[in-house]
């Protein structure tokens, strides 16, 4: 069986990312049908009393499990860490999307494995810092704060100009969804915010 694990924080439109990149790397890599589990929890949440918990539960010897980044498992390196170890040990068969990497029970897979989640951990602090920093400065700057109202982002964004010539020709949402194989209703969503015309 092949699992994906989405996990975000409040952004429901970063759990149809994280759904879209997934969808592409198991089809890319043959990976068969994909199950999500998918919630929306803090990571500071201990895996334990998450649904990453179960689901590791139910994992069997040669399972797969995909996740978009380790960062998606924990909050910690060494719960990361943790979880990388119990999947390991149990022959499941770990694919982290953004690192193109297939992590099991071989000694490479290990020290991989520790060198991504020292430097997710390490990624992660940097972020939050520079975050803080430029609030701090845009505060003191008597700036806004936040996203401008009305913004946002896609994975769908470097297939727009696709998309747009697509439509000039006429072809339909549901057929241009299956030429970049993604949901319909994630184009339909996507093609709304840009303000398309939606009539079919």
């Amino acid at each position: 069986m092949t699992y994906a694990y989405l996990r975000v924080s409040t952004d429901r439109q970063e759990l149809e990312n994280q759904k879209f990149e997934v969808l592409k790397y198991a089809n890319d890599n043959k990976l068969g049908n994909v199950e999500f589990v998918e919630e929306t929890v803090s990571g500071r949440k201990s895996w334990k009393e998450r649904k990453i918990g179960k689901l590791i539960e139910e994992l069997q010897q040669g399972d797969i499990l995909i996740i978009t980044e380790l960062s998606r498992l924990g909050r910690s390196m060494l719960e990361i860490m943790e979880l990388l170890s119990i999947l390991l040990r149990k022959g499941v068969e770990l694919h982290v999307v953004k690192n193109r990497q297939v992590l099991k029970d071989d000694l490479q897979s290990k020290v991989f494995a520790m060198a991504f989640s020292i430097a997710a951990e390490i990624e992660r602090e940097l972020i939050s810092q520079r975050t803080k920093e430029a609030l701090k400065r845009r505060k003191a700057e008597g700036k806004p704060l936040g996203r401008p109202k009305g913004s946002f982002s896609s994975p769908l964004d470097k297939h727009w100009e696709q998309i747009r010539e697509l439509r000039q020709k006429g072809v339909s949402i549901s057929s241009i969804a299956k030429i970049l194989e993604v949901p319909y209703s994630t184009l339909w969503s996507y093609l709304k915010r840009r303000g398309e015309r939606l009539k079919s």
